[in-house]
């Protein structure tokens, strides 16, 4: 499969692999650099700057491994499979879980528990057999996995494309006076914190997050939002939300959560937030079209079980 992708102002002079990192969320940065790469229709390094105009090349599926790299397969938990067929699985990421190995996290993976159920589509790399998207280990929810090598073609295309919908759970510090935004700001990652997102005023690229009001706790100072991706940036939420104004609870990285502690008189709630570490973010919605029939397809996750319980901390407060 060969992907392409026009360099435009906002990202001139970067190394090939970063401009592509952007480009392909879904590859890491030393994926990208086994690639088969163009420039303009004539091979390059990975190191290449970018020029604007530039029309850069990627044969993805050239430089895939005839078999995933993954030597341990495991089942260190349930799979909350949503749907299966022969080119697919749908299931529901647990709070907490790795998505796939790397450094650090050799085991217990999503990608590895799935892997100990079915196979999945090689054309993902070596240690990222089938995946399309990702979630962050603290974030919860739908995820789609490619079985077949067809289907996942077509779904990097539709995830590139952005034809589908995202919808995510977030229950986050502040009430606001409104029902409903529409958040638009560039995202880059951060130049003092490289292990951080941060939105700029200029280079990084265009994300757009649409939120509205599910639920306001004031005596709690706490709203449950529903977010709508119309971008897939890293942590574009968390970034967007925190912001504005409107950090994710329990957040470690964008939550802010030792300014808010001060404010908080509830001792269950207070207890609560103390003791998780995991953003309370949740994605709830998955609508895609089918990577080989092309039916339309929806997908729902419940909230999980902390969420739920941090659901009915805040509306014993508000009773």
């Amino acid at each position: 499969m060969r992907c392409e992708f026009t360099v435009s102002d906002a990202d001139v002079g970067l190394r090939l692999d970063c401009f592509l990192a952007a480009q392909m969320p879904e590859f890491s940065r030393s994926a990208i650099a086994r690639f088969p790469i163009t420039q303009n229709g004539r091979p390059v390094k990975i190191g290449t700057r970018t020029r604007v105009g530039d029309v850069i090349s990627v044969d993805v599926e050239t430089a895939q491994s005839a078999a995933p790299a993954i030597e341990n397969v495991s089942h260190d938990f349930d799979l909350d499979i949503l749907f299966e067929d022969d080119d697919i699985i749908v299931v529901n990421k647990p709070r907490g879980v790795v998505m796939y190995p790397s450094a650090g996290n050799y085991t217990g993976t999503l990608v590895q528990n799935i892997l100990a159920h079915t196979h999945l589509s090689t054309l993902g790399g070596d240690t990222r057999p089938g995946v399309v998207h990702r979630l962050d280990r603290d974030t919860s929810g739908v995820m789609v996995f490619a079985k077949s090598d067809a289907a996942y073609r077509s779904l990097v295309k539709t995830f590139m494309a952005h034809d589908l919908t995202r919808k995510y759970t977030a229950f986050v510090w502040g009430v606001p006076n409104w029902d409903g935004a529409t958040i638009t700001g560039n995202i880059a990652r951060s130049s003092r914190n490289r292990q951080k997102m941060t939105m700029v005023k200029s280079g990084g690229k265009p994300a757009t997050t649409i939120v509205s009001v599910a639920a306001v706790w004031p005596r709690a100072g706490v709203s449950q939002f529903t977010c709508t991706l119309m971008t897939g940036r890293t942590h574009q939420i968390r970034v967007h939300l925190s912001a504005h104004g409107f950090p994710v609870l329990c957040d470690p990285v964008y939550g802010r959560g030792a300014a808010r502690l001060g404010s908080v008189r509830d001792a269950d709630l207070l207890e609560f937030i103390k003791s998780h570490s995991g953003q309370m973010l949740h994605a709830s919605v998955l609508e895609f079209s089918h990577p080989i029939t092309g039916e339309r397809i929806k997908f729902r996750a419940p909230i999980p079980d902390d969420m739920a319980e941090l659901k009915s901390i805040l509306d014993d407060i508000c009773i």
